[in-house]
């Protein structure tokens, strides 16, 4: 029906994407049609099986693939859920352009809501998160930052309303601020990946490179099919002197993502630290010691 081989079949039930079976019910049938749409984008069974997992811890949901709608995000899945499109590894919620183009869902029952317990309730404070993000795509910074440190106020472990108010201060290069919100972010959720990788961005900028090189790693830790921290730690590595740990992030970086111009890079840069660890060995000899005498082998000093 699918034109599916039985090695494709096999690695899916490695990658805990499809249980082992000898028979298939319709909803396995639907789901295999979706993995089959999402190989055909590419999209690796490692990322796939990293967005479920992460979309099943925020939202409750047995099976994500089947009880919301598929959207490609990069090398990673979003899911349209309860009106909203969801990156779970982010944890972010993100600007829904095409409500069309998703790859549709089979009939189930209504998803569950994240849960997200508040005092002011989850619908005012998503509704008020809603808003701050509209204030940010129209250019008024102030007042989203009214309006997440509202949401702050409402319900303080909210972790990405700091991540977000976070990136405006970045961005206006109030780093002091924007460090301890991410903190704050990772104190509140410590399973949220971005929070790291946004913290660890911010130490870099402050030139704390170790501070930053942890950072990063513990988001590597929490979500290993994370493209852009393996690229910044491997920045980071390289910065440090520390090359072989830079050569290890840079080919995990080609491996998620292996299109574009990021990923071009990460290969010329596998190519140089190579090149310059075969140049490195070489040079180790100060000097040629000749053989003693009536031995053929050679020594290396």
């Amino acid at each position: 029906m699918f034109g599916i081989g039985t090695r494709q079949l096999q690695a899916w039930e490695r990658a805990g994407l499809i249980a082992p079976r000898t028979e298939y019910s319709f909803q396995d049938l639907s789901q295999l049609r979706i993995l089959c749409a999402l190989r055909a984008e590419d999209v690796p069974a490692a990322s796939i099986r990293e967005s479920v997992l992460a979309m099943r811890a925020v939202s409750g949901m047995a099976n994500p693939l089947l009880e919301a709608r598929v959207v490609r995000n990069g090398t990673r899945l979003a899911f349209r859920h309860c009106g909203a499109m969801v990156d779970p590894i982010r944890r972010q919620l993100l600007f829904d352009f095409d409500r069309g183009g998703a790859e549709e869902s089979v009939s189930a029952p209504a998803p569950k809501p994240l849960r997200r317990p508040s005092p002011a309730g989850p619908r005012v404070i998503q509704e008020r998160f809603m808003a701050a993000v509209r204030a940010e795509e129209t250019g008024d910074k102030q007042g989203a930052i009214a309006i997440y440190e509202e949401i702050l106020r409402l319900d303080a472990n909210y972790a990405t309303a700091a991540i977000n108010l976070g990136t405006i201060y970045f961005h206006l290069r109030q780093y002091d601020r924007a460090e301890e919100l991410y903190r704050h972010a990772t104190v509140s959720d410590p399973g949220y990946v971005l929070a790291y990788f946004d913290l660890g961005n911010v130490l870099d900028e402050l030139g704390r490179l170790s501070e930053s090189i942890a950072a990063y790693k513990k988001a590597v830790a929490l979500s290993p099919g994370y493209a852009d921290a393996h690229y910044n730690l491997a920045l980071a590595y390289e910065r440090t002197g520390q090359t072989r740990f830079a050569l290890c992030h840079w080919r995990a970086y080609v491996k998620i993502d292996n299109r574009g111009p990021w990923a071009e890079h990460a290969r010329n840069e596998i190519r140089k630290l190579l090149s310059r660890e075969k140049l490195a060995i070489v040079s180790r000899a100060a000097h040629f010691v000749a053989p003693r005498k009536g031995r053929a082998a050679l020594k290396l000093a």
